[in-house]
């Protein structure tokens, strides 16, 4: 055995992050082709993704820190850049399908942004 047991404790980590980030992503991409509306879509393309991407970069971040010494600024830049970049982007979204008319698919819509809208005017 060329390695400790301290070694196969962190592959087995580093795995585990590699492998929930994955199947956290692919449940994002089936999410996406699935869900019926725009809303859903949305919620499905950023809170899943954003998770799997989040946990792949720190598996990738834990491999080059405890393989080869190296601590990944750009890494953590990322991982910071998506947890930002991707719930304002997909707010944005929402709101202007919601501007452009778009109802949700649901049989039970209550729209609370529509209605503090005409309360205000």
């Amino acid at each position: 055995m060329t390695g400790t047991w301290i070694d196969l404790v962190i592959n087995i980590i580093i795995i585990l992050f590699l492998v929930i980030g994955a199947f956290i992503t692919l449940s994002a991409s089936i999410g996406i082709i699935r869900f019926p509306d725009i809303y859903t879509r949305l919620h499905a393309a950023t809170k899943a993704s954003t998770l799997g991407v989040a946990f792949i970069l720190i598996g990738a971040f834990i491999y080059l820190y405890a393989k080869e010494g190296i601590i990944s600024g750009k890494l953590l830049i990322g991982i910071i850049f998506i947890m930002i970049t991707a719930p304002v982007s997909a707010h944005m979204i929402g709101r202007a399908a919601h501007h452009s008319g778009i109802k949700p698919i649901t049989k039970n819509r209550t729209d609370a942004y529509e209605e503090a809208i005409q309360e205000r005017n």
